[in-house]
């Protein structure tokens, strides 16, 4: 980050809990305002954040628990840095629960998939270089569009954390390593498509398929370093 540049806004004296400062880092650290290895001071972060050190602190705990960060006793916390391996893990677990949690939403009464596809259309429109981040999370919000209406909760709160870490591995290391943010736009389009249309088997395949691609990707790419 350019020195002299802040990736916060200032909470203000009503807005100084612990939940809204775990929210304000978490922003900047999937907006990419904040850099994988990037190291984060209490103390500036309380500063930049108008806030006391002990919000910052408590955020700061949060967030390492649910793998954006890490922590270090010499270092202090930084932004994780995910390895090929962990990005995989991230992926064989949404493997598993995802397409599940799909099929179950498309027989919710209050199912979002019009919303979906405003999140896709805005994917879209920031699908130029130097918005990848800002495409990641559009993508974010279509997938948890397409599950939140699943009926188990236990589900779509385990699905919840894992697409923030896919949004940190998206940017961080797949498209850093295989450009598939268009061929990613139009299996997207088909998973919607598939979901409106009330076809529940076909939507938990097409996102199953969707998901398993960047699995084999990077378990080509853990060999090629054995």
């Amino acid at each position: 980050m350019p020195v002299g540049t802040s990736a916060f806004h200032p909470l203000g004296e009503a807005q100084s809990r612990s939940d809204l400062v775990v929210e304000a880092i978490k922003a900047a650290i999937l907006s990419g305002r904040l850099k994988p290895g990037e190291m984060l001071v209490e103390r500036r972060l309380a500063e930049e954040l108008g806030v006391s050190k002990t919000p910052v602190r408590e955020a700061l705990i949060v967030l390492t628990r649910a793998g954006l960060l890490e922590m270090s006793r010499n270092r202090g916390a930084a932004v994780r840095q995910l390895s090929f391996t962990e990005v995989r893990h991230i992926y064989e677990q949404r493997a598993l629960l995802e397409p599940w949690a799909v099929r179950s939403a498309i027989g919710a009464p209050q199912r979002r998939f019009d919303e979906a596809a405003a999140a896709l259309r805005d994917a879209d429109k920031r699908g130029g270089e130097g918005h990848r981040a800002e495409q990641a999370l559009a993508n974010r919000r279509f997938h948890r569009l397409m599950y939140q209406t699943c009926e188990n909760n236990f589900v779509t709160r385990a699905l919840d954390g894992l697409q923030d870490l896919t949004a940190l591995a998206t940017t961080g290391v797949i498209w850093e390593n295989w450009p598939t943010w268009e061929e990613d736009s139009r299996e997207h389009w088909a998973i919607y498509k598939a979901a409106e249309s009330g076809d529940s088997d076909l939507t938990a395949q097409l996102m199953r398929e969707h998901i398993e691609k960047p699995i084999q990707l990077l378990r080509a790419r853990e060999a090629q370093q054995s």
